[in-house]
């Protein structure tokens, strides 16, 4: 059947019928009367040379070609449904499936997305989080912010910023750590990735000592733990700039190691479209203010630390 012979009052009809049940309810949601659903429904009928409904004293029973044919119609006015809903403020509100590692989303995306919404309402943004093991093609992500070295097997990968790793702890602890020697009799909360508290303890020239403890999958979770008081956690002080600046956390030494940058991902072979173009271009501007506070944050805190020492 071509598209433009489609009896599209007459499907209406029997899908709210179906629906329903009654052709008095549909008439009342088509704001039609009962008789005119009716014969809509008997023209369909006509039409198909089927039988959609039986119809019995208190209402309707659909048959099996009624069945058949009623999920389909469903699905379809759905979607044109979903479709229309889309329209806002003369823009055609467009979905972004977005799958970023939480500890991002938590301390440095979300403080950021109502300037987002603000500048890009038309722009449906659906965040899930992870803790950067993510199947961008199974889990039918747009983007993946993920963390590493950016060299990920058909991904097509653009470079966010740094997260440079520290040590955090509550204050109390703080005012136990005069040098990084004095770290190694802490207990060390750690991350999945085994060789960041090796790297940190040489890059403060400290024999590290043997590690032992509980495992985090998520640096969310292991500061959380600090700010318990159960220990050191190796973190980046940038995606938990709001406890440091409420002093709930404490920095104790600017020392740092790098351990990989976070990167706005996609499958090569996915079609970028309008609103992953928005996406992106926001985020890279998002992304070159955070470079450029962090290094304005970084030679401050050096600066702090070395008039310290002096004192």
């Amino acid at each position: 059947m071509v598209r433009p012979h489609l009896p599209l009052n007459a499907l209406r009809a029997f899908e709210a019928a179906a629906r329903h049940l009654s052709f008095t309810r549909a008439a009342i949601e088509l704001c039609v009367t009962q008789a005119a659903v009716s014969h809509q429904v008997k023209l369909l009928e006509q039409r198909l040379g089927a039988t959609l409904f039986r119809r019995l004293p208190r209402g309707l029973m659909i048959t099996e070609e009624g069945l058949a044919l009623l999920p389909a119609l469903q699905d379809s006015f759905d979607r044109m449904a979903e479709m229309l809903d889309r329209f806002e403020g003369g823009h055609v509100r467009q979905v972004l499936k977005l799958g970023t590692v939480g500890t991002l989303a938590v301390g440095w995306l979300v403080p950021r997305l109502a300037d987002f919404r603000q500048r890009y309402p038309f722009v449906d943004l659906r965040l899930s989080t992870n803790n950067n093991r993510v199947d961008i093609a199974a889990e039918g992500l747009d983007y993946a912010i993920k963390f590493g070295n950016g060299a990920w097997h058909d991904i097509e990968a653009e470079a966010l910023f740094e997260a440079p790793l520290s040590v955090l702890c509550v204050p109390a602890i703080a005012r136990q750590l005069k040098t990084p020697e004095d770290v190694a009799h802490q207990t060390l909360l750690r991350s999945y990735r085994a060789d960041e508290w090796p790297s940190w303890f040489a890059e403060a020239e400290v024999a590290p000592p043997q590690i032992r403890g509980l495992v985090f999958d998520s640096s969310v979770l292991m500061v959380e733990a600090a700010l318990q008081g159960g220990g050191v956690a190796l973190a980046p002080p940038l995606m938990f700039s709001r406890q440091l600046a409420a002093d709930a956390l404490q920095q104790p030494f600017p020392v740092c190691i790098s351990k990989g940058s976070y990167w706005l991902t996609r499958l090569k072979s996915r079609s970028v479209t309008p609103a992953m173009e928005i996406f992106s271009a926001w985020l890279a501007e998002m992304a070159a203010e955070t470079r450029q506070q962090e290094k304005i944050f970084t030679e401050g805190s050096r600066l702090a630390f070395s008039q310290q020492e002096k004192n």
